[in-house]
């Protein structure tokens, strides 16, 4: 790693805190924004870990007393993100996640359906994206979801037909890894746990406009175009980017040759099953019993090491959640100190003159819009949440009635996982199918536009319904 980009989060940083405080803002509002946008900055080009980039933003602000001259005011804001329920309930549902690996329960499904759907390549495409479908509720990290429990099991079917990235990735490979790709860019908005930004995005929605969005309220919005869309995307990819291999006999007989291997279903996936039901059970329906949906989410994982479905080895070990849980939980704190500093409104007011006039549904499609689309400069989706979303809903303030404004935040929210689909490293699982070699990079980012077009018109679609 060059030095310049090494350090190029304290450069920007620090550019930033030497120019002139702009009219309207407080110097400790500008440093904090310079700080910010040296995190940002951290975020996508990661010099050091993402954790530690949060980490350090946060202490500095603290150091510097930027949010509260108090000490003890200082600390409260910096920690406040290690007491979120949101954050919390993030790292309960990647235990779900290893669960689901360390059981063999997420193995098995996606065999069940291989070997019930795969005797062509298209029943094969929706045997992928189905096995997708049926963790995504319970899996917030859509890279363990699709890199590490679904591509292990179609890594292993194109060579069975001779493709491979090198020879005829064309006749099997190439469409396989696109559609898995494309379908979990779908799933990941189909749920609110299927994506950790997105609940990200809410906890952020929560603090800026005071708006609570509960799983059920999220799946009553986006189920209606989310499952046409999900359902139509391997059909899509089939006609955009067919197959030279229609049929696929020894798909399914590889399939249950790897059933057999498994062996009868153990005690500890039907327990893991039994629990992800309980878990969404409680998500659904835990505000009409008084159960919160962290709270639930806790008591499942704590079920989970009772019942040594998973160890308590295996939950202090896992360093995904624990990494996954500093580095929300600074960006939380962060994203907060944003309105606490003034910078949101000072913001909100600067880029609100050039809307003003505009309908308010206007207002709110062009938000979706842009939101999308500036995911072109992202690599990452948790960067993306945390320099946009409170901007986005600071220029919605002045613009769009409250009632809307929780609206327009549901769509940007949504709009998290579809985004992944544009670029090859807009989200997380997309280096890792990318990187197998089957398709090329000219052919990914034309796949990007088609498929980010389609997904974008279901967005705009779904916006002038709903809002």
């Amino acid at each position: 790693m060059s030095i310049l980009k090494k350090f190029s989060p304290i450069i920007v940083a620090a550019i930033l805190a030497l120019l002139p405080t702009p009219e309207g803002l407080s110097p400790n509002g500008w440093y904090f924004l310079s700080i910010f946008v040296g995190v940002i900055v951290g975020l996508i080009v990661e010099p050091v870990p993402a954790a530690l980039v949060g980490l350090s933003g946060v202490s500095l602000v603290a150091v510097l007393g930027l949010i509260d001259p108090k000490a003890a005011a200082s600390r409260a804001w910096a920690l406040s993100g290690f007491s979120n329920g949101v954050i919390w309930l993030i790292f309960a549902a990647f235990m779900f996640a290893m669960g689901y690996q360390k059981t063999g329960l997420g193995r098995r499904i996606s065999l069940i359906l291989v070997k019930h759907l795969g005797r062509n390549t298209l029943g094969l495409g929706y045997a992928v994206a189905f096995s997708d479908a049926v963790l995504a509720p319970f899996m917030p990290s859509n890279t363990a979801r699709s890199a590490g429990t679904i591509y292990p099991v179609v890594s292993n079917i194109p060579p069975m037909f001779e493709s491979l990235p090198h020879k005829d990735p064309r006749k099997m490979g190439s469409y396989l890894y696109w559609t898995a790709f494309a379908a979990t860019c779908v799933t990941s908005s189909m749920f609110l746990t299927s994506l950790a930004p997105n609940l990200l995005a809410l906890d952020i929605i929560n603090k800026t406009i005071k708006v609570s969005i509960s799983w059920s309220q999220w799946a009553q919005v986006m189920l209606p175009v989310m499952i046409p869309l999900f359902l139509a995307t391997p059909l899509l990819a089939y006609l955009v980017y067919p197959p030279t291999q229609k049929k696929s006999p020894e798909a399914p007989a590889w399939a249950a040759e790897e059933l057999r291997k498994m062996g009868r279903v153990s005690t500890k996936e039907l327990l893991m099953l039994g629990y992800a039901v309980m878990a969404l059970l409680l998500w659904i329906f835990g505000k009409q019993v008084g159960v919160d949906s962290t709270v639930a989410a806790i008591t499942v994982l704590s079920l989970m090491v009772l019942t040594r479905v998973v160890s308590w080895e295996d939950v202090i070990t896992n360093k995904a959640a624990w990494n996954v849980l500093v580095w929300f939980a600074t960006l939380v704190a962060m994203a907060a100190g944003l309105k606490k500093a003034g910078v949101l409104d000072w913001l909100g007011k600067l880029v609100s003159v050039y809307l003003q006039g505009l309908a308010p549904t206007s207002v709110a499609l062009l938000l979706v819009v842009l939101f999308f689309a500036l995911h072109y400069f992202f690599a990452s989706t948790t960067a993306h949440t945390t320099a946009l979303m409170p901007l986005f809903l600071a220029i919605a303030a002045p613009l769009l009635p409250l009632e809307m404004q929780g609206k327009v935040a549901l769509m940007l929210a949504a709009s998290l996982g579809l985004m992944g689909i544009i670029t090859p490293y807009a989200t997380g699982p997309g280096p890792i199918w990318y990187g197998a070699g089957y398709i090329s990079q000219a052919r990914w980012w034309f796949l990007g536009v088609v498929f980010g077009g389609i997904y974008l018109a279901a967005m705009i679609g779904l916006t002038l319904v709903y809002v």
